[in-house]
């Protein structure tokens, strides 16, 4: 995962194009407001690796997860070892 902090948001490439999760940091929270896969990579699981890659960054920097995107919030709620993230 890339952190594009000028634009504000996570980067994931795989072959066909690259998934981004726009997210504002705030005082503990990293908050989420979109989760983009292009329609190439739609149903083939890129967007939940980048939400794994998210959680790993908002665990490292001691930061839990406001989702205001729905995908995002359904795949924390869905998470069992990233639950606790959510906000």
């Amino acid at each position: 995962m890339r952190d594009d902090a000028e634009r504000r948001r996570f980067e994931h490439a795989e072959a066909g194009g690259v998934v981004h999760a726009d997210y504002a940091r705030r005082p503990g929270l990293l908050v989420i407001r979109h989760v983009y896969a292009p329609p190439v990579l739609r149903g083939t699981g890129a967007a939940g690796r980048l939400m794994e890659a998210v959680a790993a960054q908002a665990r490292a920097e001691d930061r839990r997860i406001l989702p205001l995107c729905g995908y995002a919030r359904a795949w924390l709620a869905a998470s069992p070892a990233h639950r606790d993230l959510l906000a």
